[in-house]
């Protein structure tokens, strides 16, 4: 890992003078029904109570679980994990532990890593030969993260991921643990971290983790023969600080930027010093993003509407403020994939709006939505921007959708859209590696929705049973003209998976493989 450089900690220091989180979760249907703030200047700060934070994520989006020649599902309700051959659509299915939830692969495809959250335990599955260990963890945990270059898994309990209807066990539960697992030697470091851990991040070569606590930032060297967490204090005044919801890691893997709930400023934090200091931020930054090149981090301050926009390897500099417009109630950020252009909107009040930031001229647009903002998501290529909507309604909230639940397709060269009713909430969604295609699921609606996001048009096909996970095969052969099958799993006692070819607008359903498949073409 690279030194920091020797302006860190003097400046730092002079930084530090400086005033005072918005954990991420899942697509939640519902936001605040009212605003959060009547002033015209500090939305919420007006009125003695702090405005809630964004909700910011992915969680519906299923990480992706391939190798250059297999695809991995799990299968929650039968407790196994099945394999998908990408070239022949071969499956193979193998027992795991109980009510597995989470796989990812390594990047050198060699182990498919299973966490069984019904039974606190991490299966480590050969991805060849489908051989298995399974390393129990410490309970309670509904997340798991891999270290870059896939030697270590980590498990902790992220409160952003939490469900109202989460199986708890009985007994003690702590909201400090987290679990590393080596995935080599299968070795279990159990460890303490400060309460409420929020994040997990990497520097970029593997070496170091760095947890966010509420008032901890704690780093784990990967390379140490035994893994042990060292504990940083965020704030002097443990008593009172504000809680730590983000934090980024430098390219060079030298510091971390954190950023903390109704502060004034960011926090960096030297990694091998343990140095804390801070920059200015605005007033109340409720979300932090690495630009798409690590060229520069981007807070938004939601009460003072500015962006300030940083050196990434330089946090001296003097950073660049943007205003945005003057009664915005913009909190979170979306950068395209291209870096050309920044999604700005809320989940923290119900406003029909959102604004588009071009990235080269700090031109911002703002325009209507049908209804309020619950997430979003932009295409691969930068194209399209998809928007889940609450299904809350707002004072602007177009009649037709009151009530229901909607998403949104936005081209982003000219802004038109194609507002979408939906009988359900989406439970998942995957997206082709090219950005043209699109897929989602909903919750107790047996049907698979294709998006195309050159056209803004949908189609659905009818599912044989309700599904459970949404996600798209690797492409091979990239530059082929041929879009690769979107997959779906589906609730069957003996194991249903369909498989959507965009090419010829096809769905093929392999149902029993658990015993005997039996291809069947709808």
């Amino acid at each position: 890992m690279a030194r920091p450089t020797i302006w860190l900690i003097p400046v730092l220091a002079a930084f530090a003078c400086g005033g005072d989180t918005g954990g991420k979760s899942s697509f939640d249907s519902t936001v605040p029904s009212t605003p959060y703030g009547t002033s015209s200047t500090s939305p919420g700060l007006d009125t003695g109570m702090a405005p809630p934070p964004e909700l910011e994520n992915d969680f519906l989006q299923l990480p992706p679980a391939q190798t250059d020649v297999y695809v991995f599902v799990a299968n929650p309700e039968r407790n196994t994990v099945t394999r998908v051959n990408v070239l022949t659509l071969t499956v193979d299915t193998t027992a795991v532990g109980s009510r597995p939830e989470i796989v990812l692969t390594t990047p050198d495809y060699a182990t498919a890593v299973v966490f069984n959250e019904g039974e606190d335990s991490v299966t480590l599955l050969d991805a060849t030969s489908l051989d298995k260990r399974t390393v129990d963890v410490r309970a309670n945990f509904n997340d798991m993260v891999l270290s870059p270059d896939g030697g270590h898994a980590v498990l902790f309990h992220n409160a952003a991921r939490a469900e109202p209807d989460d199986v708890v066990d009985g007994g003690l539960q702590s909201f400090n643990e987290t679990s590393f697992v080596r995935i080599a030697t299968g070795e279990h470091f159990p460890m303490a971290v400060g309460f409420n851990p929020r994040m997990v991040r990497f520097t970029p070569d593997g070496t170091l983790a760095v947890v966010v606590a509420d008032a901890y930032l704690a780093t784990v060297d990967l390379t140490a023969p035994t893994l042990a967490p060292t504990l940083i204090e965020l704030a002097p005044d443990l008593v009172d600080a504000p809680p730590a919801e983000e934090v980024i890691v430098a390219a060079d893997g030298s510091f971390a930027w954190v950023r903390q709930f109704g502060a004034t400023e960011l926090l960096v934090v030297d990694l091998i010093t343990g140095i804390v200091g801070s920059v200015p931020a605005g007033d109340n930054p409720t979300d932090l993003d690495l630009s798409p090149d690590g060229t520069q981090a981007i807070a938004v301050a939601r009460a003072s509407r500015e962006l300030w926009v940083y050196d990434a390897a330089d946090p001296a500099r003097t950073p660049q403020v943007i205003p945005l417009p003057a009664e915005s109630p913009y909190g979170s950020l979306l950068l395209d994939p291209t870096g050309d252009q920044g999604i700005l909107y809320t989940t923290a009040n119900s406003r029909e709006q959102y604004a588009v930031w071009n990235r080269k001229t700090d031109q911002v647009r703002e325009r209507p939505l049908v209804k309020p903002v619950a997430g979003m998501a932009i295409n691969p290529t930068g194209e399209t921007l998809l928007v889940l909507h609450s299904q809350t309604d707002g004072p602007l909230t177009e009649p037709t959708f009151e009530g229901q639940n909607a998403i949104t397709m936005v081209a982003l060269s000219d802004l038109r859209t194609n507002p979408l009713l939906l009988p359900g909430p989406i439970s998942g969604y995957a997206q082709g590696t090219a950005g043209t295609w699109g897929f989602f699921v909903m919750e107790d609606q047996p049907f698979l929705e294709i998006l195309d996001y050159r056209s803004l048009l949908h189609t659905q096909f009818r599912l044989r049973s309700l599904p459970t996970f949404i996600g798209v095969l690797p492409d091979l052969t990239p530059g082929d003209g041929d879009s690769p099958p979107a997959w779906v799993s589906q609730e069957h006692e003996l194991g249903r998976i369909s498989f959507y070819d965009p090419d010829d607008n096809s769905l093929e359903t392999l149902t029993g493989f658990e015993l005997n498949a039996e291809i069947e073409v709808d």
